[in-house]
């Protein structure tokens, strides 16, 4: 029963550190997805750029296999202590730009592309030092409670950003922004530096390249692991573009809504989101079954059909907020079965592998982007729902054995 202890990953000293400088990240994280998404929608007022805003924040994801690559040779630490002092320098130029009034949506792109080159890199480190430093027995409740802190800040992040943005506009926004990635690299050094020296002497002998093909290899003759594989791509291609890029085109130009109420939008998801990780820390190894994944992928979908036809904003806000339960329940409990499938020493390539699925996000967003403009927002999310729900039966079916 101690598995269902709703705090027992704290016991982890590393992990009393990693909590709230993931918490800080992954809050400036939404600030800046929010007041950058905006700050491009009004300014241009194209939805296609919009979604291009978004789809750079992912252009990186190439680069996670090798960071993970990096990190088992040389320290998860460093990396990611790298990686949180170069977005902390990145907000701090668009903060500078901002009030020296040289600020443009060319220069947004630019710099989102930048963060986006190790955004993803940031999850691989995060799932892969919480597998090194959290014992097996309290993994559910530690990535569940991690994920409460991406989603906590989809709450209170977009409330924050969006209520100083619109009232003191984006230099000061970006004030707030540069001070929280700052609080998370100095919290960050607190981590501990997993990198045991068994594996640091035989890497030395080794290349990164071949280092790769490893965790390529290991993947493909894995089958539970290459199942997950695939739905976190499908996920990330017809899922994730409707609620990650979309939202400040629903609240502008379908809910006719300013700024405050996209960020109400993104809290209620948050929200919802929040209490559904809450679920996978609390109910333990409960929450491991590939049954109850595939269910609440599934819900996922059911609610994306449904928000998709909402007209006002309450409609849309509660249809956000189930959603955000059953989403975060099904990726939770995704990412416990497939970090608890790994070993050590070849953790954080494989996780750099999966980060590889979230390229379904910019492709999915900008296919969205088009079909928008075609066939509408509702035609849009409905077909990319079909083909989610399509695919992910083909999914259990093909490799229903391990699963």
């Amino acid at each position: 029963m101690r598995d269902f202890a709703p705090l027992i990953a704290f016991k982890v000293r590393s992990y009393r550190f990693q909590w709230p400088a993931d918490l800080c990240s992954t809050w400036a994280f939404e600030m800046e997805n929010l007041i950058l998404g905006w700050y491009i929608l009004v300014e241009t007022g194209s939805v296609l750029l919009l979604t291009l805003f978004a789809a750079l924040q992912f252009m990186g994801t190439l680069l996670a296999p090798w960071l993970g690559v990096l990190g088992d040779r040389v320290g998860r630490k460093i990396v990611f202590c790298t990686m949180r002092v170069i977005f902390a320098l990145l907000a701090f130029t668009i903060m500078t730009l901002a009030f020296l009034d040289l600020l443009n949506p060319i220069i947004v792109l630019v710099l989102a592309f930048l963060s986006g080159l190790l955004r993803p890199s940031d999850m691989v480190m995060r799932q892969a030092l919480i597998g090194d430093t959290v014992p097996p027995e309290s993994l559910p409740n530690a990535l569940g409670l991690t994920r409460t802190s991406m989603d906590s800040a989809r709450v209170f992040g977009a409330l924050v950003g969006a209520g100083i943005f619109a009232v003191l506009g984006i230099g000061y926004a970006y004030v707030l922004v540069t001070a929280v990635y700052v609080v998370s690299f100095m919290l960050t050094l607190g981590v501990t530096n997993a990198h045991p020296a068994e594996i640091t002497a035989e890497k030395e002998q080794t290349s990164q390249w071949k280092d790769f093909k490893e965790g390529l290899a290991y993947i493909w003759n894995t089958p539970m692991v290459l199942a997950i594989m695939w739905l976190a791509f499908l996920v990330n291609l017809t899922a994730f573009p409707i609620i990650r890029g979309l939202l400040p085109y629903v609240a502008k130009d379908v809910y006719l809504v300013d700024e405050i109420g996209l960020g109400h939008l993104i809290a209620g998801f948050g929200a919802g989101a929040m209490i559904g990780a809450l679920v996978v820390a609390a109910a333990g190894s409960r929450t491991h079954s590939t049954k109850f994944m595939l269910i609440n992928v599934l819900l996922w979908y059911v609610m994306l059909a449904v928000f998709a036809a909402m007209e006002t904003k309450l409609t849309g806000f509660v249809s956000l907020f189930i959603m955000g339960i059953v989403h975060a329940m099904g990726m939770v409990s995704m990412s416990v079965i497939l970090v608890g499938q790994l070993e050590q020493y070849i953790r954080g390539r494989v996780i750099g592998v999966r980060i590889l699925a979230i390229y379904g996000v910019p492709l999915g967003l900008l296919g969205t982007g088009m079909l928008i403009d075609v066939i509408g927002f509702q035609a849009t999310v409905n077909l990319y729902v079909t083909i989610g729900v399509t695919l992910t039966a083909l999914i259990w079916f093909k490799w229903r054995r391990v699963l």
